[in-house]
Formats: C-alpha cells, sequence, structure tokens
C-alpha cells in the first residue's frame, strides 16, 4: 500500500464531488447517455462502442465509489482515475476531430474547449487524492 498523504478539507471535498460526478456519469454509460457517449467512441477501439461504453460505464462507477469509500486507497485511486482520464482522451479527440455533437458539444469551439478540460480533471484527480503529493514526495 503507498503511504497517504494528508488532505485538506478543500481535496476532501474535491475528491467527494468528483466521486459523486464519476458514479453519475457511469451511470450514464450504462442508461439514459449511452448513444451520446457511443459517439466519443474513436473507430480504432477493437470492441463495439456500445461494449466499449458500457465497460468504461462500469469502471466509472467502480472508480466513483472507490473514491468515495476506500479511503486507505486514495494515492492509488487518483492515480488510477488519472489514468482513466488519460486512456478516454482519445474519446475526446475523436468528437472533436469528427465534429460529432454529443453532451451539447454541437459547435467545435465547445468541443475544442472540452479538450483542455481533460488535463484538468487529470490535475484535480492528483490533487485530491493526495497523489500529487505522493508524487513529488518520490522524486
Amino acid at each position: 500500500m503507498l503511504p497517504q498523504p494528508h488532505t485538506t478539507t478543500l481535496q476532501n471535498v474535491a475528491r467527494g464531488l468528483m466521486g459523486t460526478f464519476m458514479v453519475v456519469a457511469g451511470t450514464g454509460h450504462l442508461t439514459f447517455q449511452r448513444q451520446e457517449f457511443q459517439a466519443q467512441v474513436p473507430d480504432f477501439v477493437p470492441l463495439s462502442k456500445d461494449t466499449t461504453v458500457l465497460a468504461s460505464g462500469v469502471v466509472e462507477i467502480g472508480l466513483g465509489l472507490a473514491l468515495l469509500l476506500w479511503k486507505k486507497r486514495r494515492v492509488e485511486m487518483g492515480l488510477g482515475l488519472a489514468a482513466f482520464y488519460a486512456a478516454v482522451f482519445p474519446g475526446n479527440i475523436h468528437q472533436y476531430t469528427h465534429h460529432l455533437s454529443a453532451f451539447g458539444l454541437d459547435t467545435d469551439d465547445k468541443r475544442l474547449a472540452r479538450l483542455f478540460f481533460q488535463p484538468v480533471l487529470i490535475g484535480v484527480a492528483l490533487w485530491s487524492t493526495g497523489a500529487l503529493t505522493y508524487l513529488k514526495r518520490r522524486k
């Protein structure tokens, strides 16, 4: 188990919000937003778009619940969530380069702006879990 640095109240609130967001987003993958998420699956993914969306939804729900409930593994969950956000980034690029509308992203400007939001999510995942502190201390 990796050492778990102390996190502040603000980090704990951010982590709780991210965990809740992930559970809601994962639920959307499995239900009411399933088709919109399929628009983000790049054509090079070897699985069907639906299978990819369902699998990523299960992963999102798992990561979200882990962020909310598994406090002894916060750093690991932060690293895992950051890796997940990096792994799905090609889907955001696919949506932009193929001019696909989903989630209200109906212009190239909106889709482009979203691309710059992904690094923010990665940063918040690392910061809110103490993973950023852990990585800095490793040096």
